[in-house]
């Protein structure tokens, strides 16, 4: 019982907690999004029985396809990188886009939601560690795309989301983190309204919470390791 998928949520859950009260932060303005990368729908039901509600997938064509068999789902959030060619696949479709990162991906975006009649919630991909071929604008070019965002009429700009390197300690994330908040705390002094912060997944969750994430992203912590990507 004590590996089975609800007590991994149970103890994810608990450590949020225990995070957003050692930052004064009240635990309910952050979202638990579970990760459900090559993850079996079967699995994926266990998490809807034990309560969860929230899910993000990497690959558009996979999310596709769990979205229409997984009852009980709240919403879906694409937290992977989105090409041009697959965004009428996924507007609309998903609650929340995280991974938008250049002028082109915006107004594409924008174009295919107002086709489909809708407004389009996602948030910008900041490439805070500036490391090479990673996904993501850089810093310098935040504010530009941030803007053009903001003043298109079918999308939503929610916030900002980041990767940090990959590091077997949790505490070297940290100033990309923090980074990414006191760029948020910024824009919000000049009127824009960037108010969700996607950072942290299973191994810096707690320290993206001190940080001031409202999303994290726990993929690994509840399912274990995924199964080789094909392809």
């Amino acid at each position: 019982m004590a590996d089975s998928i609800a007590a991994r949520i149970q103890r994810v859950r608990d450590r949020m907690i225990a995070a957003a009260k050692r930052s004064g932060r009240d635990p309910r303005r952050i979202t638990l999004i579970i990760v459900t990368k090559g993850v079996t729908n079967d699995r994926i039901r266990e998490a809807v029985a034990a309560g969860a509600t929230v899910f993000g997938e990497n690959r558009v064509q996979e999310a596709v396809k769990k979205i229409g068999a997984i009852e009980g789902a709240r919403c879906w959030h694409l937290i992977g990188h989105l090409q041009r060619n697959k965004v009428k696949q996924v507007v609309g479709v998903f609650d929340m886009i995280h991974s938008v990162d250049s002028p082109d991906l915006v107004r594409e975006l924008d174009r295919q939601a107002g086709r489909a009649g809708v407004r389009q919630k996602v948030l910008i991909q900041v490439n805070t560690s500036r490391e090479p071929g990673k996904h993501g604008v850089l810093p310098e070019g935040v504010e530009a795309l941030v803007r053009e965002t903001a003043a298109r009429p079918h999308l939503i700009l929610e916030g900002l989301m980041t990767i940090p390197p990959q590091t077997d300690d949790p505490e070297e994330s940290r100033i990309f983190f923090r980074s990414l908040r006191q760029r948020a705390d910024a824009f919000r002094q000049t009127g824009l309204s960037v108010h969700e912060l996607s950072m942290g997944m299973s191994n810096d969750y707690e320290v993206a919470i001190e940080e001031g994430a409202t999303l994290i992203r726990v993929g690994t912590a509840i399912f274990g390791t995924p199964r080789a990507e094909r392809g």
